[in-house]
């Protein structure tokens, strides 16, 4: 998942190398757990590497799967707390119009995010434009409501299956 800040491009380009994706975001999430002095446990870890195993949200119970069946598996309940941690470490995001999850590319500070989200391929990049954030809390502002929570979810097409040749 890629992070413009202010309108910048959204969507990662050709190239892109999304082994290191996932590394940057393990390191990240282990200096931001050790910054706050909270614990990455080996599930928590293992649930934000599934998580940032692609650019697309992830559903709880794919990550269920994806740890496994054998003895000793994770249940539901466990993998809801990892990600219930993940998200209050700000680790990860609650897409709500897919009922998944993705990785936060800047867990280190504290932010209100747009999510971009692909109907074609599924991928979902993160926007940080503080000018949509400013529109929405003072178009709220000016008609009286007390905003408590936003969410910004846009469904389309990202530039790669806009490109793609049409099937008939």
């Amino acid at each position: 998942m890629s992070s413009p800040q202010d309108d910048g491009p959204a969507f990662h380009e050709g190239g892109h190398k999304h082994q290191s994706c996932i590394e940057d975001a393990l390191a990240r999430a282990d200096a931001v757990c050790r910054e706050r002095g909270v614990r990455l446990t080996p599930l928590r870890r293992k649930v934000l590497k599934l998580v940032w195993s692609s650019h697309r949200a992830v559903k709880a119970y794919d990550l269920l799967a994806a740890l496994g069946d054998g003895e000793g598996a994770a249940k539901p309940p466990t993998v809801y707390r990892a990600l219930e941690f993940l998200m209050a470490q700000g680790l990860v995001h609650r897409i709500d119009s897919l009922n998944a999850f993705v990785g936060c590319p800047q867990p280190d500070r504290r932010h209100s995010a747009q999510f971009l989200i692909c109907g074609d391929c599924g991928d979902v990049s993160e926007m940080n434009a503080a000018s949509i954030d400013r529109a929405v809390a003072d178009q709220a502002a000016g008609s009286g409501f007390a905003l408590s929570r936003k969410i910004i979810e846009l469904h389309g097409k990202c530039p790669r299956c806009t490109t793609l040749p049409q099937t008939p």
